[in-house]
């Protein structure tokens, strides 16, 4: 079995316990990004989304450096940015080698295409998106990113609904008008299409306890604000950090 086989399978079946089932079509456009741009799931380079495959920031960053990427450039659009509204435009230059002319993508982000999880950081979003769109376009990347998803950036399609918070109902549980740590944290790990039960391994290990039970409610808020703010800055690394556990589990195995 040849190295680019090697990668697919191991990709194929992380795809598998992450996201499910994953269709015929969807296992052979994987086979292809792994065999042309050497992805990898495991690393975060890939998001499986309703059914169809999204590049990561930092999936593209890496194949960036694959490639020998000499340098990538943002600059402010200050005449298209509002900063009183969170409302930003950047654009990206991209330089494949030395004496390149560049590459350039555009990207925006305020609070209307953005997910609630990441206000306050449209400005970091659009240059990510800048940047995206640039690097995609230097390494003919046809996939799009998942951070120039919009309102739904790291989350799923079928949860659209759930992005809104939740009503602050007594039913909710916290007796003081916010929803429940619990609720919270599902929504989060709804939005952001994450392994639950990796994330509860991670959430003992943040807390320092063998039971999330029994952690206070002050250090389960301090790892929900934790995972809601990597997973805006860096869900792929994020992913990383919770493949790891997965990793382990299959080693003690």
């Amino acid at each position: 079995m040849n190295k680019s086989q090697s990668r697919f399978r191991r990709n194929a079946r992380l795809a598998g316990h992450l996201w499910g089932e994953v269709s015929a079509a969807a296992l052979a456009g994987l086979k292809e990004l792994c065999s042309r741009h050497a992805f990898s799931v495991a690393a975060g380079d890939l998001l499986f989304l309703d059914g169809r495959w999204y590049i990561t920031h930092a999936g593209l960053l890496r194949l960036a450096q694959r490639r020998r990427c000499t340098g990538i450039r943002t600059n402010l659009v200050r005449q298209l940015s509002d900063p009183a509204g969170n409302k930003w435009f950047f654009k990206a230059t991209v330089y494949t080698a030395l004496g390149s002319k560049g590459f350039v993508g555009y990207g925006d982000a305020n609070p209307s295409n953005t997910s609630p999880l990441v206000r306050g950081a449209e400005m970091r979003v659009a240059e990510t998106r800048a940047v995206n769109r640039a690097l995609r376009k230097a390494y003919g990347i046809g996939l799009c990113s998942v951070e120039e998803l919009g309102s739904l950036t790291g989350g799923s399609g079928p949860d659209r609904g759930t992005d809104r918070k939740l009503p602050p109902s007594p039913q909710n549980g916290s007796g003081n008008g916010q929803p429940r740590l619990r609720d919270r944290l599902c929504l989060l790990i709804r939005q952001q299409q994450l392994d639950a039960a990796l994330v509860k391994r991670y959430a003992t290990d943040f807390c320092g306890i063998e039971n999330l039970r029994d952690a206070s409610r002050e250090r389960v808020e301090a790892f929900i604000n934790h995972l809601a703010e990597w997973a805006a800055s860096d869900r792929a690394g994020l992913l990383c950090k919770l493949n790891a556990y997965h990793q382990q589990q299959e080693v003690v195995s």
